[in-house]
């Protein structure tokens, strides 16, 4: 059985000499990574932050969660992440996705595409992620992106460092189940926000199959992924007073209400004591084969992440 693996959030906008010490922190908690959003508003550049951590740290893995393929074309993005994992001596996950946060794309005039063609351009930017991170001279010409007799920076993780592809739908998981080493198991989001039924754990367990089916033999060298959404993680003795805030925030904002057992069982709603949570993330592995869990900011689960990290 794989080891848990926890990863952090670091998104929140602090001088260099606090992140650094924010970053020492979790490594010294047991966290596997410490990631940060990439979004381009209301936050650090996370190729300039991933930078920072792995140069404060000696163990911690570095990484966004995730990078919008759309803002950068993939080799540009490729000598950036090459660069890092050299520094790191070897730390970098690449988490990467098609991009969603419509308003950014608005605020600075680039195009917000359909989800299929934003889909099929993650797809070919993979191709070439993979490709110039091989440090090997290559030529590619998709719908999309078109590389010609090209030789990127090597990696120093090979063939390249982990990948990490997630969604909620079946396209993005299909690609994930075929080109991830990390497949991250994610609501879908709806013209309401997320999607409160992709929350449950029938939903998860729907996500996995889909994955198993689209990976085949390969499946078994997957690592399955989950994080927090649409209500931060809580530590908390009031259960069922916190399920039940829970519950009303989501019919309020998706029209969906979920059950008392729909919420406590959800991958993604972390609600409870610190017992109780462990639980949960045993049951989600032994289950579902859910090792990795992005937590959220350091803080709130940090009890939980200490006596599980590594076990």
């Amino acid at each position: 059985m794989r080891p848990f693996h926890f990863l952090a959030d670091a998104r929140e906008i602090v001088p260099g000499a606090e992140l650094a010490d924010r970053a020492r922190r979790a490594e010294d908690l047991g966290y596997h990574a410490l990631v940060i959003p990439d979004h381009l508003m209301g936050q650090l550049s996370p190729i300039v932050a991933m930078t920072a951590i792995a140069a404060a740290t000696t163990t911690l893995r570095v990484g966004a969660f995730v990078l919008n393929n759309d803002l950068r074309h993939p080799a540009v993005l490729a000598q950036d992440l090459a660069a890092i994992d050299v520094l790191s001596g070897g730390r970098l996950d690449v988490a990467i996705g098609a991009g969603w946060h419509r308003p950014e794309y608005e605020a600075i005039g680039l195009p917000f595409d359909p989800t299929p063609v934003r889909q099929a351009r993650l797809a070919e930017s993979i191709t070439v992620l993979k490709k110039c991170l091989s440090g090997q001279e290559f030529s590619f010409t998709g719908q999309h992106y078109r590389v010609t007799g090209y030789t990127g920076e090597a990696s120093m993780q090979r063939p390249h460092p982990p990948v990490l592809i997630g969604g909620g739908g079946r396209r993005t998981l299909t690609l994930a189940a075929r080109e991830a080493t990390i497949v991250g198991l994610a609501p879908r989001v709806g013209p309401r926000g997320v999607d409160a039924r992709s929350l449950t754990l029938e939903a998860t367990r729907e996500k996995i199959a889909w994955v198993a089916e689209a990976a085949g033999d390969r499946f078994a060298d997957l690592e399955l992924n989950v994080y927090p959404s649409a209500w931060p993680p809580v530590l908390t003795d009031d259960l069922h007073g916190e399920v039940a805030t829970v519950i009303a925030a989501l019919r309020e904002r998706t029209g969906t209400e979920l059950t008392e057992r729909e919420v406590l069982e959800s991958p993604h709603l972390l609600i409870g004591s610190a017992d109780r949570l462990a639980e949960k993330f045993e049951f989600l592995r032994d289950e579902l084969g859910i090792g990795s869990f992005m937590v959220g900011a350091p803080g709130p689960l940090d009890p939980v992440v200490s006596r599980l990290a590594g076990s």
